[in-house]
């Protein structure tokens, strides 16, 4: 099927939607100029991707734990409230960071104690801005476009941040990225700020804490499709820190750059990543986006393994826009998917799960992998890397068969189907659009 290009931004023109991208889209590219400022200063002051990998084994350990329990609590606070609550304190953090390097006074173990609060933010902020998406949005035919565009937009900022990042690391250092994404977070707090909404949030029941986190853990366990999807992210994101980790090494000692080597292998990821979303946002159906999970996590298996192999720097950013693509659009596709097809009472906790299976396993593989790369050496972080992306795809590609039967009947009660079955007359012909 051709893309339906007019549905692109179809989600943007809901006003509170519209707010949060443009200040998000701002916000995010403040927040990559931190994150690759980050490792570059780190990788600096130790020379060690391990030392690396611990860094950001803090940044992302308390998703691991806090995030599931956070879902319980994002099913029924004021998920609006909750992102001025936890924006605001992540541009606290961006500024004690800046102000700390600028001082002179930055070593590793501020750093690490900094990127354990921010991870304890991000614990609650990510799920809850993914619930938040569905408050956004007035129809909930245009959730899945939303999704798609929020992934866009992050990609977007992926693409632009690292290389505003590499040109201010190469001219000055990595505190200046600090301060500017303390600033940024001024436009997704007013873009908050400015958002009306025609009635309150429906009073959601309220749970024991240990009561909404059993209901919630056994609703994913017993329905294969979210246990299918969260399983084959986890594997994903043990496999997908090899990229943050590894990357620095890889742009000095085998492509003999600098930081502006390491904004362009950033950047290249991005670019492949921004394609991706693009793709899945100008679709007009969730219909059949199954295909796309699979796909991304053997495109990201196979693209990992070529890195093991990669000398030279075109060969590398061609390599890594690939990749980019592939994780990506696996990602969105997988949110897309679970969005989709769970209950909207138990949204924020299966968000907490995605978040926490995105996100939380991360930190072990940044452990895992920069504990490789230092032991066995780059080439075998990068080909284990591949090999667990290429185990999630097959495990999900097994798994279809069975996964059909129990969405198809959500799809039909969210009246998706027809808006597929539009001007088709052959019924042979729609059996072969809806295998995902």
């Amino acid at each position: 099927m051709r893309p339906n290009l007019k549905s692109l931004t179809r989600s943007l023109k809901h006003r509170n939607y519209r707010l949060y991208f443009l200040g998000q889209s701002i916000s995010l590219v403040g927040t990559w100029m931190q994150q690759i400022a980050m490792s570059w200063l780190v990788y600096q002051m130790t020379g060690s991707s391990f030392k690396l990998g611990l860094v950001l084994f803090c940044g992302q350990i308390p998703i691991l734990f806090l995030s599931p329990l956070a879902g319980v609590y994002v099913d029924h606070w004021n998920r609006h409230k909750m992102l001025m609550l936890t924006q605001g304190l992540s541009m606290a953090q961006a500024f004690l960071l800046a102000f700390l390097g600028l001082t002179g006074h930055i070593e590793v173990w501020q750093v690490m104690i900094l990127s354990l609060f921010l991870g304890m933010i991000n614990a609650f902020d990510t799920p809850g801005r993914q619930a938040f998406l569905s408050d956004l949005i007035e129809r909930r035919s245009d959730l899945a476009n939303a999704i798609a565009l929020n992934s866009s937009m992050m990609n977007g900022a992926r693409l632009l941040g690292p290389s505003i990042a590499g040109a201010l690391l190469a001219a000055t250092n990595p505190s200046v990225c600090f301060l500017v994404n303390g600033f940024s977070y001024f436009a997704v707090l007013a873009a908050l700020y400015a958002m009306q909404f025609a009635r309150r949030d429906k009073p959601r029941h309220h749970k024991r804490l240990r009561e909404g986190l059993s209901e919630g853990f056994f609703y994913a366990l017993r329905f294969l499709p979210i246990r299918v999807i969260l399983l084959t992210v986890c594997l994903m994101s043990l496999a997908g820190s090899a990229y943050s980790v590894l990357l620095p090494e890889f742009a000095v000692h085998v492509l003999h750059g600098g930081p502006g080597t390491l904004g362009l292998l950033t950047t290249a990821t991005g670019l492949g990543a921004l394609c991706g979303t693009v793709s899945l946002a100008s679709r007009g159906s969730v219909v059949g986006i199954s295909k796309w999970i699979w796909s991304g996590l053997f495109l990201m298996g196979g693209c990992l393994t070529a890195m093991a192999w990669s000398q030279a720097l075109w060969l590398a950013l061609l390599v890594l826009a690939a990749y980019g693509f592939g994780s990506m659009t696996q990602m969105a596709a997988s949110n897309t998917l679970l969005q989709t097809i769970v209950d909207e009472d138990k949204r924020g906790r299966i968000m907490s799960f995605f978040t926490t299976a995105l996100l939380g396993m991360a930190p072990l593989g940044s452990v895992m992998t920069g504990y490789i790369a230092e032991t066995f050496g780059l080439v075998t972080a990068f080909m284990l890397s591949g090999g667990l992306c290429l185990l999630a795809g097959a495990i999900f590609f097994t798994a279809l068969p069975a996964m059909r039967p129990l969405i198809r009947p959500i799809y039909v009660r969210l009246n998706l189907l027809p808006a597929l079955t539009a001007g088709i007359e052959n019924a042979s012909e729609l059996g072969l659009m809806t295998k995902e």
